[in-house]
């Protein structure tokens, strides 16, 4: 069982070391929370999005679980590393060994007077990785995620999507614990895109690598077994899908003080606004409109709750 928490108190031991807990962490000494929810738990090699509208908070969280930003408030653990307490060696190492991460903009993640088999094989060199077993391993995920006949080309002559799926084998080629992609498919059309998700997919079933993609396209969380939406900071809503069916359900997310954003949809809807009126049942909680009642003249009150 992999379990990622975002928001809880303390670290929990599990037997999979893909732990990832991050509780109001925030950047630039501003105490903005760019994550607060009380515990998600992943399956064996799970896949999951992040979702939410730009400025809503999911890259700067992915900056800070691939350790390229350093948060200045909060708590933030990754598969046993405490991110706000380690060095500038133990951040070096934490990012060549733990995460690999694949950004969006597709000229960004190689190097453009290497071959693709070059960049896949230039992280395994700062581990002191043998050239002949740095050339197997890249010529073994280039043909993995079917980009095996650009091994010999650089990025000027691959077009956008297989600039992407080589990011992907340079992300994975020091075998991660968790892969970070950031809107990899921003800037690419939709068949190409599938393309990518396709390649996520082998990272994630054939390399057993757990797979985080950020994005604010919500079709894209159709790919995946798991999305946790964000929304001011604050992560919103769970939907848990099926893959095989297809089915999936929505879960509004309650932190560990008992607030949850309700969608606005449904606010808008009802004309829910400031405040709401609640009821304890047997088996649940109604939520409705605090609609004002007739009370004396010039006077309107609203009725007690239930």
């Amino acid at each position: 069982m992999v379990e990622i928490r975002l928001g809880g108190r303390g670290t929990e031991q599990v037997a999979d070391p893909a732990l990832v807990d991050v509780e109001r962490a925030a950047l630039g000494g501003v105490r903005r929370p760019v994550a607060d929810v009380q515990k998600q738990q992943f399956g064996p090699q799970p896949r999951g999005s992040v979702v939410g509208a730009s400025g809503s908070g999911k890259s700067t969280l992915l900056g800070i679980l691939s350790g390229q930003d350093t948060p200045t408030a909060g708590a933030a653990l990754v598969a046993g590393h405490d991110l706000l307490a380690m060095r500038r060696r133990e951040r070096r190492e934490y990012r060549r060994r733990v995460v690999g991460f694949v950004w969006q903009q597709t000229a960004r993640n190689l190097l453009p007077y290497l071959t693709a088999a070059e960049n896949v094989m230039l992280p395994l060199s700062y581990l002191k990785v043998p050239r002949g077993e740095r050339r197997a391993r890249a010529e073994e995920l280039l043909d993995l995620l079917g980009v095996g006949h650009c091994r010999h080309r650089r990025q000027g002559e691959m077009s956008g999507g297989e600039q992407q799926r080589v990011a992907i084998a340079v992300s994975v080629a020091n075998r991660p614990q968790v892969l970070l992609a950031d809107e990899p498919t921003g800037e690419l059309d939709t068949a190409t895109s599938e393309e990518i998700f396709a390649a996520l997919r082998r990272a994630n079933t054939e390399l057993g690598v757990t797979v985080v993609v950020v994005t604010h396209d919500p079709l894209v969380s159709e790919q995946v077994g798991r999305t946790v939406r964000i929304r001011n900071g604050r992560t919103s809503t769970e939907v848990l899908r099926a893959l095989e069916t297809g089915v999936s359900a929505e879960f509004a997310v309650l932190d560990r003080h008992g607030r949850l954003q309700l969608p606005r949809e449904f606010t808008e809807g009802l004309g829910m606004r400031r405040r709401v009126r609640l009821a304890l049942e047997h088996d649940h909680i109604t939520v409705w409109p605090d609609i004002p009642q007739p009370g004396p003249v010039g006077d309107e009150t609203t009725g007690d709750t239930a």
